[in-house]
């Protein structure tokens, strides 16, 4: 409760009077209740930050396993990458690695002049190479056990800059696909 003190006022031995100064004393107990209330009921009603993440589109889980007949994929508007260890990248043309000079496995980083570079050439030319403007690149990516996050990360950052219109993220690996992953992760 507010108090107040209120003393002996002026008045002495004759002369001039002059008030006293008093000393006014506030209690300040109920402001400082009404303060911890209002800092615990914001605390309580505030909602804090939630986490934020990319929304991922995944399929429904089936509870038999069905089988999915294979897509029919031209080869030529197709490249394969696999990522590894020490920001390397092994990428061939179409679905399978072949030892002709054009589904040769190539190795490669992430720098401008690397993935970068191939991506972009291959956008080009693939509606020329198919007469099909609406027809455009896929590529597969597939990271190995030893590839980082930010491989991953750094790849998909690729796609978007080269304009890529098809991508998929695949963890399957033939045989062939396998020796070229321990190749890179060596």
């Amino acid at each position: 409760m507010a108090e107040l003190n209120t003393g002996d006022s002026g008045g002495g031995k004759g002369g001039k009077v002059r008030s006293k100064k008093q000393n006014s004393k506030v209690d300040l107990t109920a402001m400082v209740d009404l303060a911890f209330l209002l800092i615990t009921f914001f605390m309580l009603t505030t909602s804090l930050s939630k986490p934020q993440s990319m929304p991922l589109g995944l399929p429904a889980k089936d509870d038999k396993e069905t089988k999915i007949p294979p897509v029919k994929t031209d080869q030529r508007r197709t490249v394969t990458v696999i990522l590894g260890a020490g920001d390397q990248i092994k990428w061939f043309h179409g679905l399978q690695a072949a030892p002709e000079p054009n589904g040769a496995p190539k190795t490669t980083d992430y720098s401008k002049d690397g993935i970068r570079k191939i991506l972009l050439d291959r956008v080009a030319s693939i509606p020329v190479v198919m007469g099909d403007k609406e027809k455009g690149m896929i590529v597969i990516i597939k990271p190995t056990k030893k590839s980082t996050y930010k491989n991953l990360v750094d790849i998909l950052d690729e796609m978007a800059i080269c304009k890529v219109p098809t991508y998929a993220i695949v963890n399957d690996f033939t045989p062939e696909e396998n020796k070229l992953a321990e190749e890179l992760n060596k």
